[in-house]
């Protein structure tokens, strides 16, 4: 690996630290691990959402365009937390996410892995709903389009987060396709297609990871709403 590639990679970190600004909204990231796909519970998936968008955009200029403006294609109900110094390697971005449930979010994050001219790329933490990876990227098909896509390969995080797999699945597609017209949209592309793909890349289930549920975001999250009355009292 030449000095350029290194550069576009993450520092290997032990445990996340999260900026000064966005402490508040990282408290459920602080402190965490990485977790990659061996880290995970569930199944193992491999997931693709794509969309084409014609020649009116080079991959580039999309891939910039959408590190630049991330935040702004997410759908309503989930905010991600840019840190002032931006999307760049290594940096970590505090996620709240609504869970359905009236006043409860889950707060959770991610860590910029690796970024290049036509991708970038997520890894989750421990206490996220997944274990693995997000990539975004762009390029550009046979036919001269440019074809943007999501592409993931997770496993649920532990026990709990595995039996809401079906349903946590039909709220990506909805997410993530979203996330692709909004893109679409800000480029002048309208009436796009999201075409998604799944596919099971391993079937087991890994139960020496089951005691990942101490670190369930979900849980944690809504111990921190209930206890923060105490928490504001006692700083007081």
């Amino acid at each position: 690996m030449n000095a350029r590639d290194e550069s576009n990679w993450a520092s290997k970190v032990d445990r996340l630290e999260v900026s000064d600004e966005l402490t508040a909204a990282g408290f459920n990231v602080r402190g965490r691990r990485l977790a990659g796909a061996q880290q995970g519970f569930g199944k193992l998936w491999q997931r693709r959402y794509a969309i084409d968008l014609g020649s009116v955009i080079t991959p580039e200029q999309v891939v910039a365009d959408w590190k630049q403006r991330f935040p702004t294609y997410w759908p309503k109900g989930a905010t991600f937390h840019v840190a002032l110094t931006g999307l760049q390697p290594g940096a970590v971005a505090p996620i709240v996410i609504a869970s359905g449930a009236p006043g409860l979010t889950v707060s959770t994050g991610i860590l910029v892995l690796y970024m290049d001219d036509t991708s970038f790329t997520f890894m989750c933490p421990e206490g996220h709903m997944f274990a693995g990876w997000i990539t975004f990227g762009a390029e550009e098909d046979e036919a001269g389009s440019t074809v943007a896509d999501v592409k993931i390969m997770i496993r649920t995080s532990d026990p709990i987060y595995e039996l809401g797999w079906p349903v946590m699945k039909r709220k990506e597609d909805v997410f993530w396709s979203a996330t692709l017209v909004n893109l679409a949209r800000d480029h002048g592309v309208h009436d796009v297609q999201v075409v998604e793909t799944t596919t099971c890349v391993d079937r087991k289930r890994l139960w020496h990871n089951w005691s990942n549920v101490a670190n369930n975001s979900g849980l944690r999250s809504a111990w921190h709403s209930v206890t923060s009355p105490f928490r504001s009292s006692k700083a007081s």
